[in-house]
């Protein structure tokens, strides 16, 4: 038992000789790495505290030795790496991180709104082809709805039996003589304008002399046929539609608008459609309207933007995507949206110093639009900021904030040498 004893003393000592060299080695690679403000203050500059930088936490008012371990405290400047959670990456880091940057700008924000609309026919551009009297469809020209018509363009061919006995009784009277002919010519002509005659057929009569029951039904406008009630040798009565005609010249987009960004979209807005139908086709016009009903389905409210369609290019029905702009509103703090790492509790921009310093930096921020952020409160025009590799970047700079924030203990001093152990920093040992 005794030589047991004898042979394990050694070894406890072999082991606390060796452990107190890892501690030595360990302080002294500290001091090798520690920063050059830190190992070598110069006269210049005063130090704010003293710290045993394998205890961090614990600061002190004057240099010393350390009571928790063999050396002697370091003292800690002003502006030192850390202290006000900032971090200091080389630009040989920055490069291997791919820490980009950009400048706070001011301006205005774009509404940013994209929507998808679908495209229809322009309900201001139709026009209504009605049978004005009694009558036979003896020939018809379109033939199926959809087809494209010009203005003037001849649709049907009637026979109206009733304008017959008004087209004779008219030239009846203007064949006979006396001195009441005028007025009975004027019943006459009034007649056939009740049966529906217009006044370029009235005179067609009166320039030839000759009775003309039929007439051609030509096209008021240009466009497509939207809808078609005539076929060839159908009877139709007065006010019976033969032809709706829908306008190509402008069309509109219906955009479905979600609820809620619904407000930064108003009437007189500028927007920009384009189809996939049409690449690289833009069409620019602005929201006529925006309909005061949400679809309870989809949370969206409608709006209607009129835009020109030169040769007919977009067809109702087809998909648009619809990107909304305006100009209203002051100049505002912008940056990139990527810039802004939202943490859920708060929203932080990293601001990129000078020598390779960044700093995490708290902001209010406002609307966002085409990848841009409005700033409302914690940067100023011409700050650079962080685009990629922030997050590595704030990481970093929210551990160093950490320390700082447990560092912030007030400064004690040294322990004395008369033995009283309440000067002493707690956890210390005498």
């Amino acid at each position: 038992m005794k030589n047991k004893t004898i042979l394990a003393l050694p070894i406890a000592l072999a082991i606390a000789a060796g452990g107190y060299g890892a501690y030595r080695l360990g302080a002294s690679q500290a001091m090798k790495t520690m920063p050059a403000d830190r190992a070598a203050p110069t006269a210049a500059r005063k130090p704010l505290y003293w710290q045993d930088p394998m205890v961090p936490g614990q600061k002190f008012d004057k240099p010393g030795k350390s009571p928790y371990m063999d050396m002697q405290l370091v003292p800690v400047y002003g502006g030192a790496d850390g202290d006000d959670g900032t971090v200091t990456v080389s630009p040989r880091v920055q490069q291997n991180l791919g820490v980009r940057t950009a400048l706070v700008t001011s301006g205005r924000l774009p509404s940013g709104v994209v929507a998808v609309g679908s495209v229809a026919y322009n309900e201001r551009d139709v026009a209504l082809v009605q049978a004005r009297s009694n009558g036979f469809i003896e020939r018809l020209y379109v033939r199926a709805p959809l087809d494209p018509v010009r203005k003037g363009q001849p649709l049907a061919e009637l026979y109206v039996p009733d304008w017959i006995a008004a087209q004779e009784e008219y030239l009846a009277a203007r064949r006979m003589q006396g001195g009441d002919t005028a007025s009975l010519v004027g019943g006459a002509r009034q007649r056939m304008r009740l049966a529906g005659m217009s006044d370029a057929q009235i005179q067609l009569i009166e320039s030839s002399g000759k009775v003309h029951p039929r007439v051609t039904i030509t096209a008021p406008t240009g466009g497509v046929v939207a809808e078609l009630g005539a076929r060839e040798g159908m009877t139709v009565a007065p006010g019976a539609l033969l032809f709706r005609i829908n306008g190509l010249s402008t069309v509109w987009v219906n955009a479905e608008v979600p609820e809620s960004v619904a407000a930064r979209v108003r009437p007189g807005d500028a927007a920009e459609a384009r189809a996939q139908a049409l690449p690289g086709s833009v069409f620019k016009g602005k929201v006529g309207a925006v309909l005061p009903e949400v679809n309870a389905a989809t949370r969206t409210l409608k709006a209607r933007i009129e835009l020109a369609n030169p040769g007919g290019q977009l067809v109702p029905g087809m998909y648009a995507a619809v990107t909304f702009g305006s100009s209203r509103g002051a100049d505002v703090l912008l940056v990139p949206s990527e810039a802004v790492i939202q943490t859920g509790t708060r929203s932080v921009v990293l601001l990129a110093q000078d020598g390779g310093k960044f700093q995490p930096v708290d902001v209010e921020p406002g609307a966002e639009g085409n990848g841009m952020t409005e700033i409302r409160k914690g940067l100023a025009a011409g700050q650079k900021i962080v685009l990629s590799g922030q997050f590595l970047l704030d990481s970093e700079a929210s551990l160093k904030g950490t320390a700082t924030r447990m560092g912030d203990a007030p400064v004690m001093p040294l322990p004395r040498d008369d033995g009283r152990d309440d000067a002493m920093p707690m956890g210390a040992k005498k």
